[in-house]
């Protein structure tokens, strides 16, 4: 082997180094949880995890939303100004109010993905309303809020009145107020049910069972309760207890599918709730911004009910025939 060969060589070798080096740098994602106390955001979290796991090749951060739009901005225009992400996956505090900053980053070249609900001002509308933005990954409100309503109505069937409770997180939020009107509509051409009472639970037991005492103080006799959150039920469920009122004839349908609803929907303790995704929505975003990332192609709107085996309503006599089912948050 002549000396000029060897000398060749050493220049290919480091004519080829950097760009080795530049593929083998890893895939850097930022989870913007909408905050990371909250236990539905904990599962995203760990969808997300599994995702990069899963790659081999990506690393992964959450930031702490704090429930605070303001501060979920800021963490947007941060991670633009830093350069160290090559992608966002946000669990929106502001579906309208992030969009901005959201399109600030894909023009900075960032992949961008929205969990749980859309960006932007419908929240009917899956596809991205974000230039640029790569995926949503979510489920239409108002499906999920008229299945509910649904069940309600069946229960109520030869109920005359039928006296219903809604518990709904906040009116203040976009969200929570599209699910409301949605529930109040698809309730209000039945004549025999009545809305007795709104109660806004916060997503919190003891939100829920404050609301729920003042509530059954001035209406005693009902006979359904219907909510958007899981972690409503269990304040409901404390103060029906509390006041005397048996729980078994009340018609009580949740909203998450966490693993202590499943537990009480089996004991007979509530009788369904609306199925969630969090753990498969952190990894389908994940998933398809590692992909994006890598040159393939990928859909810009992911339904996690479309991939899920359990149905939209969970309800005892389902989770009988799957013993073996796992909800994929503790709740």
């Amino acid at each position: 082997m002549t000396k000029k060969f060897l000398a060749a060589l050493l220049i290919a070798a480091t004519a080829l180094t950097p760009l080795a080096a530049m593929a083998q740098d890893p895939i850097r994602l930022a989870f913007l949880a909408a905050s990371s106390q909250n236990g539905y955001n904990d599962a995203t979290w760990q969808g997300v995890q599994a995702a990069a796991a899963e790659a081999g090749d990506v690393q992964v951060e959450i930031f702490d939303g704090e429930f605070n739009a303001a501060t979920q901005y800021a963490q947007v225009e941060d991670i633009i100004a830093g350069g160290r992400f090559d992608g966002i996956i946000v669990a929106p505090n502001d579906t309208v109010g992030i969009a901005t900053a959201l399109e600030e980053a894909t023009k900075a070249g960032l992949l961008v993905a929205s969990v749980l609900f859309p960006v932007g001002p419908s929240l009917t509308t899956m596809t991205p309303q974000v230039p640029g933005l790569t995926v949503t990954v979510a489920s239409d409100p108002t499906i999920g809020a008229t299945a509910q309503a649904n069940e309600v109505i069946k229960f109520c069937e030869g109920k005359d009145p039928c006296n219903v409770v809604i518990m709904i997180g906040q009116l203040q939020f976009p969200f929570d107020n599209l699910r409301y009107q949605t529930m109040v509509d698809t309730l209000k051409p039945h004549a025999n049910i009545k809305v007795v009472a709104t109660g806004e639970g916060s997503y919190s037991p003891d939100a829920s069972l404050t609301a729920f005492q003042d509530i059954i103080q001035a209406n005693p006799k009902i006979d359904a309760v219907l909510s958007n959150a899981d972690q409503h039920l269990l304040g409901v469920e404390i103060a029906l207890n509390d006041a005397g009122i048996p729980i078994e004839p009340i018609y009580l349908i949740g909203g998450g599918l966490n693993a202590i609803t499943v537990d009480k929907i089996k004991e007979g303790i509530f009788d369904a709730t609306l199925s969630g995704y969090p753990r498969s929505e952190g990894y389908y975003a994940a998933q398809t911004l590692i992909k994006a990332k890598k040159g393939e192609t990928v859909p810009n709107f992911i339904d996690p009910a479309d991939l899920a085996k359990n149905p939209l309503v969970v309800d005892k006599a389902w989770l009988d025939a799957n013993p073996d089912f796992k909800a994929e948050w503790e709740g």
